[in-house]
This record gives C-alpha cells, structure tokens and sequence, in this order.
C-alpha cells in the first residue's frame, strides 16, 4: 500500500509540473528560455476589460430610449436569453465574438460545498477547465507536454481514490494476525523465621506469579498481559487449602483496569500442584462448534459468520438448494441429525446455531509450585497464539484521516486554474488583433453590429433604432395606416378621460 506521504508527494509534484509548464512555457517566436507574457497584459480593443468606458451604440445616449418602443413584458424565456447574454458580455471585451474570430471558452465556476483546505468561499473547479483549447495547442506544439502531465495527474488521481475505497472497504472487515503471547509462570518460597517480629514472617509461604509479553511486538503501544483474556482462574490443590479457598478468579468487567499481570500468595511450605484456566477475549467472539456439526464443517472454533459462511460452502457443494424455491434448502442426512428437520430456510439457520454454539475451551496449563529452599525462583514458560490487529490497520485509517500536503495541492490547482484562464484571455486578445490586422474596416463594422444585436436585448427594445433615425423609413406604405391608428387611439384615450372626469363631477 502506499503510504500518505508518497500519494500527497506524488500528487504535489504533478501540480507543481503542470503549474511550472505553464508560467514557464515556451512560446512559438519566442528565444529559447524566454517565458510567457505576464498574466493580464494589456492587450486588445478598447473598452473593458481592457480601460476606458463602456461603448454605447452610435448616435444614441443612455436617456434616448423611449418608453413606447419597449417590449411590454418579456417571457421567461426571453429573461433567460438577456440573462445568458448578459453573461456573455461580462466574460468577453466589448465587441465579441465576430465573425472572424474564436469566442472565448466559457469557465464553470459553480459554488461548491466548503472545503476545509480551501475555505468557505472557495470555488469548486472541474478537471475540463485545466484543458487547453484545441487552437492553443496548435500555436504552441510544446502544450502537448502540459496535456501528458494532465493525464497523468488523471490516472494518479483515480488510482488514488480507488486505493481508498479499497482501504475503506478494508477497515470494515476484522484485520487480525496471529502472534505468539509467551506466558511465564513463576513462584518464589519464602520460609519460616522463627526469629521474625511479625506473624506473617514466621509462616512459610510461597508467591505465585503469571505474566507474559509478545514475542516481537513492533507496536510503540505495549498492550497489557490481561487485554488478552476474559477471565483467569487458578485452582490449587483443594486438600490443602480447603473446598472454600482453593480457587483464585478474575473476570473482565466494564470497569476493569488492565495489569500486567497476576499474584497470588499463600502460606505453605509443600509443593503445591495447581491448574490455570485462562479464557482468551476473542474479538469478534468465537464459539466452539457442537461435535456433530464440527466434524461436518472441519471447524472447531471459529466466528459466527465464517460458521455460516462454511454452511452455505457445504449447501452449494453438495447442492442441497431448492431447485424451485431457492430460499429453501433440502437437508441430507446430515443436516437432518443436525437440524432435525428434512427441509428448513436459509435465513433460519443462524437461529438455529444458537444451540449448537458453545463457549470455547479454556487454555489449560497444569503447574507445580516448589518450595524448595535451594531453588528460590522456578519459572516455566508456555507460548499461546492470539490474534491482535494488523498494525496495517492503523496506517491505514491515518491515512484516510491525514489532510497532509492538501493545502499546498490545492494552492498549486487553484494557480493552473487561473494560468489556463489568463491563457485563454491572451488568446481572445490575439484572435481580436489578427482579425483587426487583417481587415479593419469590415472588422469594425461587423464589431458594431454584435454589439447593436447585444444592446437591443439587453436593453429590451423593439425595432432597428438606426433605421428610424432616418427619413426613408418613415414613407413607407405602412406608415399611413400607422399614423391614422395612433391618431385614433389618442381620441379614444381622450374620449375616456373626459368620461371620467364628468362621471367625477356628477357624483
């Protein structure tokens, strides 16, 4: 698995390319080593971005616009035409696009949910806007280089996020390997002093220690001796020390502290044999299989679910599945002595477990404490195996929860963002001068009429202003019948006022 700092490094290194390529990049032209222009360069017409005012259509101010020609209400679809070209205007320089020359990409810059490594007012950017334009490319053949890194940091990034649904799909099931816990049990004797001050000296008595480590255990987190047991249990010799005192308990509680290990102490001075009874704390529980099903399975002990696992292993072997009702499972012989039914579901079979699953069996280690004056501490050793979590595991979940070298990640994404955005308004720049240079007067004439089309719905007026500034337009044969209309409607509107000013009057 690779680590968090080899995918943050990998990551980092990608953007920190792609953002040097392009501030450093050669143009076509240009003398090798030398950089591109500075970002924002004045360039391009008049007007914005580029200074000066906005440009008003010609032969008309702002108050010219008479209320009679405007539309008397636009549609929702015609709101959303205005909104869209408004839009339009504000990302282009006055005068764009015409018809020699490249409309400018439009950037997507959605609102996105807060980012803690970028703050609340960030905005989201999506993979497309890093992508050079297909003419860029084609004035500048060294952009293909940029374009490789761009896929590249692509593929990283997938493999990224698939290697952590993997990790995270990892962390839900138990990562347990097993290891050997070396057990000690040692005693020491302490004999009779007839010459002591206190009773307990004058008593022989002997000590009892159980203890134990794991053998190469490479976690900095030493666990302790009891995290690995339920319960422990030490039984002496019940002739000796009675029916009421010859067994010594402990048992896990919520509340339990853990130890490194037990004591026990009593007086005597014979050897004493004595019978540990130690219950590993299995995590997930484990339970000892009924003889029967265990010598069907070849399972002794072993969790819940890999018991119900083997089962649907042995149903799909021997093909007991129901061939009509697949929810049902038709019993050989076997299952019928388990089970006691010839026919039974498969979602009943965990229920049915329940009273075929046992508690596992203890460990048992048979010892002899000896009190024998010239051995004054006697040791044996015993190994165990127990499972303990993969230290992969920690890793893993760290580096799932690790924001390393994210904030620099982001800073380097968010400057190629705004590199390509620059690079994208150079080439507006440059399309507006080579269509200028190559034919000035059709080129301003054609500027002029995007931006009298632009005006009008922008501004919501009906008709072509620059024709009704001229005489001819008004002898037409419509114009007439235009004026007698107009004419009528003034009477009418007359006509009505005088009605209510004497409705008015006779009240």
């Amino acid at each position: 698995m690779a680590s968090e700092e080899t995918a943050g490094g990998a990551r980092k290194a990608t953007k920190s390319k792609l953002f040097e390529f392009l501030v450093h990049g050669v143009r076509p032209g240009m003398p090798s080593g030398a950089r591109m222009p500075h970002q924002g360069a004045p360039m391009g017409p008049p007007g914005p971005p580029y200074g000066g005012s906005p440009a008003v259509r010609p032969g008309l101010t702002n108050q010219a616009m008479e209320t009679s020609r405007k539309r008397p209400a636009a549609s929702q679809q015609q709101i959303q035409q205005q909104q869209a070209i408004q839009n339009r205007n504000r990302k282009k320089p006055v005068g764009f696009p015409g018809p020699n020359e490249m409309p400018g990409r439009a950037m997507d810059t959605r609102e996105a949910q807060s980012d803690p490594t970028l703050g609340s007012n960030a905005k989201r950017r999506k993979m497309a806007d890093k992508i050079l334009p297909q003419r860029i490319r084609e004035l500048v053949p060294e952009s293909q280089a940029y374009m490789d890194l761009l896929a590249f940091e692509r593929k990283l990034d997938q493999t990224i996020m698939r290697k952590r649904v993997d990790i995270q799909e990892a962390l839900k099931r138990p990562m347990k390997q097993k290891r050997k816990l070396r057990l000690y049990i040692s005693n020491t004797f302490n004999p009779a002093k007839p010459d002591a001050e206190d009773s307990e000296g004058s008593i022989a008595s002997w000590e009892l220690r159980v203890e134990g480590k794991l053998l190469d255990d490479p976690g900095k987190m030493k666990r302790k001796f009891s995290s690995f047991f339920k319960s422990l249990v030490i039984e002496l010799d019940k002739d000796l020390y009675g029916p009421d005192n010859h067994l010594v308990e402990w048992h896990r509680t919520p509340t339990t502290q853990e130890t490194d290990g037990f004591q026990v102490k009593r007086p005597g001075d014979v050897n004493v044999r004595c019978t540990l009874l130690l219950m590993l704390d299995y995590q997930p529980p484990q339970f000892k299989l009924d003889p029967r099903l265990a010598r069907l399975l070849g399972i002794h002990t072993q969790t819940r679910s890999s018991i119900i696992q083997a089962l649907w292993q042995y149903v799909k072997t021997n093909k007991m599945q129901d061939s009509h009702d697949k929810e049902y499972i038709n019993c050989d012989k076997y299952f019928q002595q388990i089970f006691d039914c010839p026919r039974l579901k498969f979602s009943d079979i965990p229920q049915r477990l329940t009273n075929l699953l046992l508690p596992p069996d203890p460990i048992v280690i048979n010892h002899i404490i000896s009190v024998d004056a010239n051995d004054q501490k006697k040791t044996a050793c015993y190994d165990i195996d127990v499972e303990v979590e993969d230290p992969l595991k920690a890793q893993m979940s760290s580096f799932l929860l690790s924001t390393a070298n994210q904030q620099e990640i982001a800073s380097l994404d968010n400057k190629i963002h705004e590199t390509i955005e620059s690079i994208n308004q150079l080439k507006i720049q440059r399309d507006f001068m080579l269509s200028f240079s190559r034919d000035p007067k059709g080129y301003i004439q054609d500027w002029l009429k995007s931006q009298s089309r632009d005006l009008k719905l922008m501004t919501d007026v009906v008709g072509n202003p620059e024709e009704e500034r001229r005489a001819e337009f008004y002898h037409q044969p419509w114009s007439q019948e235009a004026v007698s209309r107009y004419f009528y409607c003034k009477i009418q509107q007359r006509r009505q006022e005088l009605e209510q000013a004497l409705a008015l009057r006779n009240t």
